[in-house]
C-alpha cells in the first residue's frame, strides 16, 4: 500500500501579545529578544530526527506558523528553507507558506521572505475594524492590514490569503459585510472567513465577551457566503475561499487526511507506515511544548518529541471524516483505505445513517456532505462515528 503525501509543519511560538481569543501555543515575547539564531538551529536538528519518517517523499507544501513567525527575519528563513531543501525533496513550485501579522511586517521583511523561497503569504487580518481589532487584543488596524498587502504586492507575492473573522464583540451583520468588502478590495487570492469559537484556556473563555445573536450569527453566514462567491471566491472548504486554483495546498493535505511531519515547539505531526499485512499503522506525534525547554532539547538525548500515541483503527474513521467532510466537493472514495487502511465495508457502516437522513452523498467514486450536512457538521460526524446506529 502506498502511504500518503507528506508535507511540513514548522511552528514558531512568539507572538508580541498573547490574543485573548488564541487557544494555540504562544508566548508574548519582545521581538528584540528572541534567539532567532538558536531556533533556526534547534528546528534543523528536529527535521533531522524525524528524517526516518519521511521515507523517499517529496513535501508536497511547507507551512510555516504560530505565534507569529513575521518575528523572524528573511535571512532566517533562507537558512531553514535551505536546510530542508538540502534533505528533503521538493520543487520549486511547492507551496510555501507564511503566516504574517501586519502589525509585525515592513518592506524589508517582505522582500527578504520572498528571496528566501516563501512564495505564499497567510496575513492575520481578522477586522478591519479598528475598535473590533482593539477588542481582539490585536496589535494592527485596518489601515496597517491595507498596507501590509500593499508592500507584499510589490515585493512580489501573488498568492496571498486574508484570514478574517466574524462574530466577532460588538460586530452586526453590516460590520462583517464591511469587513468582506475592505478584504475583496485587495484582491486576495484566497480568504479564510471562519466564526471566532471561545476555546477553554483562553481570556475569552474565562471572560466571555458580548457576542452577536444566532439569528445574527446566520444573517452574516447567508449574507457573506453569497458576497464572496459573487466576488469570484469560491467556497472550497466550510471557511475557506479561493480564486481558481489558489486553494491551500498545505491545508487540503491535511482535509485529505494526508501526513504531515511537525517541527517546533509544540508542534504535531501525523506520519502513516506500512503494517506489513497489506495496511497501515498511523502514528500522531508532537514536540515539547515549551519555547525554552525546546530550545533546551537540542542538546537531550530524549530529543524533541514529547508524546506520541497509535491511532487504532476503531478511531480512524472518525479521523477521516471529520476532515474530509470539511471539503464542499468531498474526497475520492478510494481515499478510505489508502489514508486509514480500512476496506469499504467500513467506510459503509459508518456512513449509511447519514446518508439516509440526507447529510452525506455517497456516489461510486466520491463521498462528500449535502449542503444541510455542511450546515449541521458536528452532527453528521457524531453520526459517523456511531457505526452501530446502521
Amino acid at each position: 500500500m502506498s502511504l500518503p503525501p507528506l508535507a511540513l509543519y514548522i511552528h514558531v511560538p512568539w507572538c508580541v501579545r498573547k490574543c485573548p481569543y488564541c487557544d494555540f501555543n504562544s508566548h508574548a515575547a519582545a521581538p528584540e529578544a528572541l534567539p532567532e539564531r538558536a531556533y533556526i538551529d534547534a528546528l534543523i536538528a528536529d527535521l533531522d530526527a524525524d528524517l526516518p519518517l519521511a521515507g523517499e517523499r517529496p513535501l508536497t507544501s511547507i507551512f510555516i506558523g504560530g505565534g507569529t513567525p513575521s518575528l523572524f527575519s528573511g535571512e532566517a528563513y533562507a537558512r531553514l528553507l535551505a536546510a530542508i531543501r538540502a534533505r528533503l525533496p521538493l520543487s520549486a513550485e511547492t507551496e510555501v507558506t507564511l503566516e504574517a501579522n501586519p502589525g509585525t511586517v515592513e518592506r524589508a521583511h517582505f522582500d527578504g521572505y520572498r528571496a528566501a523561497g516563501i512564495n505564499r503569504l497567510s496575513l492575520g487580518v481578522q477586522s478591519f475594524d479598528d475598535a473590533v481589532l482593539e477588542r481582539l487584543g490585536r496589535i494592527h488596524g485596518g489601515d496597517d492590514a491595507e498596507q501590509a498587502i500593499a508592500l507584499a504586492r510589490r515585493a512580489g507575492f501573488d498568492n496571498l490569503n486574508v484570514d478574517l473573522m466574524h462574530g466577532l464583540p460588538g460586530q452586526d451583520a453590516a460590520g462583517a459585510l464591511n469587513d468582506i468588502e475592505r478584504a475583496l478590495a485587495l484582491a486576495p487570492e484566497h480568504l479564510s472567513w471562519y466564526q471566532l469559537t471561545l476555546e477553554p484556556n483562553t481570556a475569552f473563555y474565562s471572560r466571555p465577551p458580548v457576542l452577536p445573536e444566532e439569528e445574527v450569527l446566520a444573517d452574516i453566514q447567508e449574507a457573506g457566503h453569497a458576497r464572496l462567491e459573487a466576488a469570484g471566491l469560491g467556497r472550497y472548504e466550510i471557511s475557506a475561499y479561493c480564486r481558481p486554483g489558489r486553494a491551500s495546498q498545505h491545508n487540503l493535505n491535511y482535509w485529505h487526511f494526508g501526513d504531515y511531519l511537525g517541527i517546533g515547539a509544540g508542534a504535531h505531526g501525523k506520519l502513516s507506515a506500512p503494517d506489513g499485512a497489506g495496511g497501515l499503522t498511523i502514528e500522531r506525534r508532537w514536540k515539547t511544548r515549551q519555547p525554552e525547554d525546546y530550545l533546551r532539547r537540542r542538546n537531550d538525548p530524549r530529543g524533541f518529541v514529547g508524546g506520541h500515541r497509535s491511532i487504532p483503527e476503531d478511531e480512524r474513521p472518525l479521523e477521516f471524516l471529520m476532515n474530509a467532510l470539511r471539503l464542499v466537493q468531498g474526497v475520492p472514495r478510494h481515499e478510505w483505505r489508502a489514508r486509514t487502511g480500512l476496506d469499504e465495508a467500513t467506510l459503509d457502516a459508518h456512513t449509511e445513517r447519514a446518508q439516509q437522513l440526507g447529510l452525506l452523498e455517497r456516489g461510486p467514486t466520491q463521498l462528500k456532505a449535502t449542503p444541510q450536512g455542511l450546515l449541521f457538521l458536528n452532527d453528521l460526524l457524531a453520526m459517523c462515528d456511531d457505526a452501530e446506529a446502521v
